[in-house]
C-alpha cells in the first residue's frame, strides 16, 4: 500500500538524518532514487503510477521539487 511505501521511505530517511546528512544531500538522493524507480519499476498501485507520470514529465529542477515534496510528506506522515 502506500502507507506501508511512506513507512519504507521513512525509516530510509531516519537513517539518513540520523547519520547526519545534510537536506540537501538528502534530496539529491531522494532524486536519484526517483530516476531509478521511474526507469526500473513498474508502478503496482495508483499513487505511484501518478509520481512515475509526473516524474517524467518533470525537468531536472522540477525532479528535486518533488523529491523535496515526497521528503516532506513522508516527514509529516511518519
Amino acid at each position: 500500500t502506500f502507507d506501508q511505501w511512506l513507512d519504507t521511505l521513512g525509516k530510509a530517511l531516519d537513517k539518513a538524518e540520523e547519520s547526519g546528512l545534510p537536506d540537501k544531500i538528502i534530496a539529491k538522493s531522494a532524486a536519484k532514487l526517483g530516476d531509478f524507480l521511474a526507469e526500473s519499476v513498474e508502478p503496482d498501485i495508483p499513487e505511484n503510477r501518478l509520481l512515475k507520470n509526473l516524474w517524467s514529465v518533470s525537468n531536472d529542477r522540477e525532479q528535486e521539487a518533488l523529491a523535496s515534496a515526497m521528503i516532506k510528506l513522508v516527514r509529516k506522515s511518519h
